[in-house]
C-alpha cells in the first residue's frame, strides 16, 4: 500500500504573492533602517580599533536621533511581520518540502529570516523594558543575528526576484492574474496593517521624540520621570556606590602631567553650560541642562596631545561599562564635560554625583557617572 503525502489546504483568501509582495515592500525597509542604525549603535559602543579615535562628536543629537529611529523601526516591523506571516504561512506547509535547488534555498532563506526576524525583534523589544530571561549576552547575539538575518533577506529577495517582480504593482502580470474581488479585500488588510503600524509607533516613539511624549503608552520608559526630570538605568544603589562624602572625593587626571583635583577644586575652576541629550540604548532620550568643568581643559592641563584617547573610570563597583574610552574627537569638543550640576542643582546620586560625564553624539551607557579617574592614552 503506498502512503500518498498531501498538503493541506488553505481556503482563506489574500495567502497570495501580492499581498505578501506588498507587505514586504514596507517590512523590507523597517528592516534595513532598524539593521543600519543598529550598526551605527553598536560601532559606537564597541569600535574597531581603526575607528575608535575618529568617531565624531556631531551632530550632538546624532545617536539620539539614530537610536530613536532604530528602536521605532524595529517597534513598527512588529506587526509588519505579523501581517508578513499571516499571508505567507501556509507556504510552510507546502509537501514535498524541496522540489529543486532553488527551492530549498528558499525554504532556507525563509527559515533563517522567520527564525532570526522573530528572534530580533522580541529580544530588542524585551531590551527596551531592561527584561533579559535568557542565559546569553544580549548585545552580541543580538549584533550577530543581525547579520543572520540580512543574510537570509538578501538571499530570499534573490531567490524570489521574479516572483516579487510580477506582483510588485496593482499592473504587474502577477497581479491581474488574481481574482479581482480580492482587491478590496487586500486593500482593507492592507490599510489595517498600516493603521496597526501608525497606532505603535506613536504611542512608543514620545520616549524619544518628546514633542509626542503626551501619546506614550506602551513604552516603558516615559522622558520625564526620574530624578532631576530624568529617567535613570543604573542607580547609585545598583552600581554600589553609596553618598559619596565632599571631603573624600578626588578626581585624578593621569596623563603626561599628572594630578589630583578635590570637589572644591573642581567647582572653582571655570565652569561651563551645555544642552544636550542623554540617549540610552533602549530607545529612550531627553536633552538636559548640564554645568561642569570641560575635559578639553582638564586634557591641557595635564599635557595630553591633541589626538589623544582618554579613558574614563567610574568609582561604581558592580555593573558593566565602570569604563568608557573617548577618541580624540569627543575628548577635545567643547561640549564635553565632567558635569557637576544638571538642570540647575547638583546632580542627584543617581545621576552620577559628585560628577559625571557628558558628552555630544554619545550613548547614554558611555556616559560614565561617578567618575573618578581620567587617563590620557596615547
Amino acid at each position: 500500500m503506498k502512503l500518498r503525502v498531501s498538503s493541506p489546504v488553505f481556503k482563506g483568501g489574500l495567502h497570495d504573492a501580492r499581498t505578501a509582495t506588498s507587505i514586504g515592500r514596507l517590512l523590507g525597509p523597517a528592516f534595513v533602517v532598524c539593521f543600519v542604525t543598529g550598526l551605527v549603535s553598536h560601532f559606537m559602543q564597541h569600535p574597531p580599533g581603526w575607528l575608535a579615535p575618529g568617531i565624531p562628536s556631531r551632530p550632538a543629537w546624532g545617536y539620539r536621533f539614530t537610536q530613536g529611529l532604530h528602536v521605532a523601526s524595529g517597534i513598527a516591523a512588529i506587526p509588519l511581520l505579523l501581517a508578513k506571516l499571516w499571508t505567507v504561512y501556509p507556504r510552510l506547509f507546502a509537501w514535498p518540502p524541496t522540489r529543486s535547488f532553488r527551492h530549498a534555498l528558499e525554504r532556507l532563506s525563509i527559515a533563517l529570516l522567520v527564525a532570526g526576524a522573530v528572534f530580533e525583534l522580541a529580544t530588542g523589544l524585551l531590551n527596551t523594558a531592561q527584561w533579559y530571561p535568557w542565559p546569553f549576552s544580549f548585545v552580541p547575539v543580538h549584533y550577530a543575528v543581525a547579520w543572520l538575518v540580512t543574510g537570509a533577506l538578501l538571499l530570499h529577495i534573490a531567490v524570489r526576484a521574479p516572483e516579487i517582480r510580477a506582483h510588485w504593482s496593482r499592473r504587474s502580470p502577477g497581479t491581474l492574474a488574481l481574482p479581482a474581488q480580492d482587491a478590496a479585500d487586500r486593500r482593507s488588510l492592507l490599510a489595517a496593517v498600516g493603521a496597526a503600524v501608525g497606532a505603535v509607533t506613536l504611542t512608543t516613539v514620545g520616549q524619544s521624540f518628546t514633542p509626542l511624549k503626551g501619546l506614550i503608552l506602551f513604552a516603558p520608559r516615559h522622558p520625564d520621570r526620574g530624578p532631576q526630570g530624568l529617567p535613570v538605568n543604573r542607580t547609585a544603589a545598583a552600581a554600589g556606590v553609596g553618598r559619596i562624602a565632599d571631603e573624600e572625593y578626588r578626581l585624578v587626571v593621569d596623563g603626561p602631567r599628572r594630578y589630583t583635583l578635590t570637589l572644591d577644586e573642581l567647582r572653582a575652576l571655570p565652569q561651563h553650560e551645555v544642552e544636550l541629550p542623554i540617549a540610552c540604548v533602549e530607545g529612550w532620550s531627553k536633552s538636559a541642562h548640564w554645568s561642569g568643568v570641560r575635559v578639553v581643559d582638564l586634557l591641557e592641563r595635564a599635557g595630553a596631545r591633541p589626538d589623544a584617547r582618554v579613558r574614563v573610570v567610574s568609582l561604581q563597583l558592580r555593573g558593566g561599562y565602570r569604563v568608557s574610552e573617548m577618541g580624540h574627537e569627543h575628548a577635545r569638543d567643547p561640549l564635553t564635560l565632567l558635569a557637576l550640576r544638571l538642570n540647575g542643582g547638583e546632580l542627584d546620586p543617581d545621576h552620577g554625583y559628585p560628577v559625571r560625564l557628558i558628552a555630544p553624539n554619545r550613548p547614554g551607557v558611555l556616559q560614565t557617572k561617578w567618575v573618578g579617574r581620567l587617563e590620557v592614552l596615547s
